[in-house]
């Protein structure tokens, strides 16, 4: 992907994030919990959804980087190696993060209900 590319995709999603409250609706009595705990529901699994398809992107990239350095420099394969597992471990934190915010919005629900 490009540079232009991924700054007009973030321009986008930002944009949409700073809009969104604007058609927010005032709360009613009773209905307004179980609209939020669905919506919560629903982001919870974007963003899980999100974080695994672009982590696993992440992961083949650097692994497919990984396989390249060590077939031009096998003698340092060692160090290649520690540092992508240390570059996988982070990556594959990233996903656990976003795994157990989407699991506390889905069991718990934060904001009512």
């Amino acid at each position: 992907m490009s540079t232009r590319t991924i700054l007009t995709t973030a321009l986008v999603v930002t944009t949409l994030g700073l809009v969104s409250p604007a058609y927010a609706q005032e709360t009613g009595a009773a209905g307004a919990s179980s609209a939020t705990v669905q919506w919560s529901i629903i982001t919870a699994g974007f963003a899980l959804a999100f974080a695994a398809g672009l982590g696993a992107l992440a992961q083949g990239r650097s692994i497919a980087a990984a396989v390249e350095a060590i077939a031009r420099n096998p003698s340092a394969s060692n160090d290649i190696r520690g540092n992508l597992i240390l570059g996988l471990v982070l990556i594959e934190s990233l996903v656990i993060y976003v795994l157990l915010i989407s699991l506390i919005l889905f069991f718990f629900k934060p904001f009512g209900g």
